[in-house]
């Protein structure tokens, strides 16, 4: 059997961490072969070891039969092989074409030809159904079509073997199907791909086989027409997952979240939302459906105090906090958990330890006088990282070397460990695997359970259907109704999010 690509017992270690530990991974020409674990169970680390990035500490590399070393990048791309980062690499202030031609650009007496660059990567675009504009500017266009700069640019190189790192972790449901029907086209076209992913459904969608690894080593390579989500779940985590979260009936108590007719402006000016009314109380999870950009981002950024808010009114336990500051709003008794875990959840560059207190350090026993007590700090982050299962090597590692899920799980204890009446929670499993997806429900149940009130936002209907207590669906700033997750279906609830009226989705009110 010929393979493009053989990892051979690859071995990858940093300090006296083995991220891969004698791992194998077989490509073959013109499949789309699943890589899946959970996150830092060392996808990444492979990957980047077959892109130049990281050198193995042990084992070989084959490209089309023939042992290579893969010493930068350059040498990757020189090989055919190109990687779409989940972490986009693109200059803002850049137009598309100039994204795709940095480093390769086409020359004309001594000068950029940039026409000749943009007629080629019109013909890439059109060629694979991408459908970018090569003049449009980076910071002009979603983050949908920001992937397919990055895709297109792996193809101006001239790439045949393509890794897409999470590539779905960013993307609308709405994108992802328009990605996966792009993955099936490259493959049309003899290109062979590797998808890292935790995402069992996609798996199962678009892959031809899928090699598990866990804890940085291999568990095995399966045919995807030969498995099923429970099995290829067990094999990553290591353990039965339950994807339907076991909950008792609420026992609703007193309103905690009172908004009344607020109205929110976005950053250029424009109501995002609009005399919005929603109540949240004490022992139950209301869950918010909505296509993203109906206002969800600009609701929880004023309930929390990172924007302010025109007019309206926004209670906590009776006590009014709109246009407080975040601190606050905080000790008034909110957490938390934001969509951007890099930009609002955690200073990457602080260890993890530190990232425990952003929310308590001002205050006894982690500070006294304005002197820090690290000992406390770090007593307080062991116990944190135990109690929430934070895998890192310790707790002096920066933020920035854990997994998404990592991260998600220290944000999460730290909120949830300051006991707030409020929890709001806003893409919390975005991107994680179903191991920590699991865990990170069953937090959000607890919290329930003791009965604090939860606000959940997620664009993952399957979350919002199993999670919530009572689900408000929003559409362009209003909440439209407010439907029992027990009496809806996902269909129901996607007419509601685009906009039909109840009668039409055959809801009553």
């Amino acid at each position: 059997m010929e393979y493009v690509i053989e990892m051979l017992n690859i071995r990858k270690v940093f300090g006296n961490f083995v991220a891969n530990d004698n791992i194998t991974l077989q490509l073959k020409k013109g499949e789309i072969h699943a890589l899946l674990g959970e996150n830092g169970a060392g996808k990444s680390t492979l990957m980047n070891v077959l892109f130049g990035l990281y050198q193995p500490d042990g084992g070989e590399i084959r490209v089309k039969g023939k042992k290579v070393n893969i010493a930068n990048p350059n040498v990757a791309n020189d090989l055919g092989i190109g990687m779409v980062h989940q972490h986009f690499m693109l200059v803002d202030t850049f137009t598309v074409t100039e994204n795709i031609i940095l480093g390769s650009e086409p020359k004309k007496g001594g000068q950029i030809d940039i026409e000749r660059a943009e007629k080629e990567v019109r013909e890439l675009s059109e060629r694979y159904g991408l459908a970018v504009d090569p003049k449009a500017k980076i910071a002009d266009i979603s983050v949908g079509m920001q992937q397919r700069v990055e895709i297109l640019k792996t193809l101006y190189r001239g790439a045949d073997i393509l890794i897409f790192d999470e590539p779905t972790a960013v993307l609308t449901p709405q994108e992802i199907q328009e990605l996966i029907q792009i993955m099936k086209a490259l493959v049309r076209e003899g290109k062979s791909i590797i998808l890292i992913t935790h995402k069992l459904k996609e798996i199962m969608e678009v892959c031809d086989r899928v090699t598990v690894i866990r804890r940085g080593k291999g568990i095995g390579t399966l045919n995807v027409s030969e498995t099923n989500p429970n099995e290829l779940a067990a094999l990553m985590v290591g353990r039965e997952v339950h994807f339907k979260t076991e909950k008792q009936p609420p026992k609703v108590g007193k309103p905690v979240l009172e908004i009344e007719d607020l109205v929110v402006k976005d950053s250029r000016g424009i109501t995002a939302v609009d005399h919005l009314h929603l109540t949240v109380h004490a022992g139950e999870i209301v869950g918010i459906a909505g296509v993203d950009g109906n206002g969800q981002t600009e609701l929880i950024e004023a309930i929390t105090g990172l924007i302010k808010s025109e007019s309206g009114s926004i209670r906590l336990n009776g006590k009014e906090i709109r246009n407080l500051t975040p601190r606050q709003i905080t000790e008034t008794g909110v957490g938390h958990i934001p969509q951007d875990r890099h930009k609002h959840g955690l200073v990457l560059d602080f260890p993890i330890g530190e990232n425990m207190v952003l929310q308590t350090y001002y205050k006894e026993p982690y500070s006294k006088r304005g002197i820090l007590n690290f000992k406390a700090i770090y007593d307080k982050a062991r116990q944190l990282i135990q109690e929430f299962d934070v895998r890192t090597p310790d707790e002096y590692t920066k933020a920035r070397a854990l997994s998404g899920g990592n991260q998600q799980k220290a944000i999460i204890g730290r909120e949830v460990d300051r006991d707030p009446d409020l929890l709001i929670a806003a893409q919390p499993t975005r991107g994680l695997d179903v191991g920590a997806i699991e865990f990170i429900h069953k937090r959000l149940i607890e919290q329930r359970d003791k009965g604090k009130a939860v606000l959940l936002v997620s664009f993952e209907l399957d979350e919002i259907m199993n999670v919530s207590d009572r689900i408000a669906v929003i559409y362009e700033g209003k909440i439209v109704a407010i439907v029992d997750p027990k009496e809806t279906t996902e269909q129901e609830l996607g007419l509601l999010m685009a906009g039909s009226k109840r009668k039409e989705a055959g809801v009553s009110s």
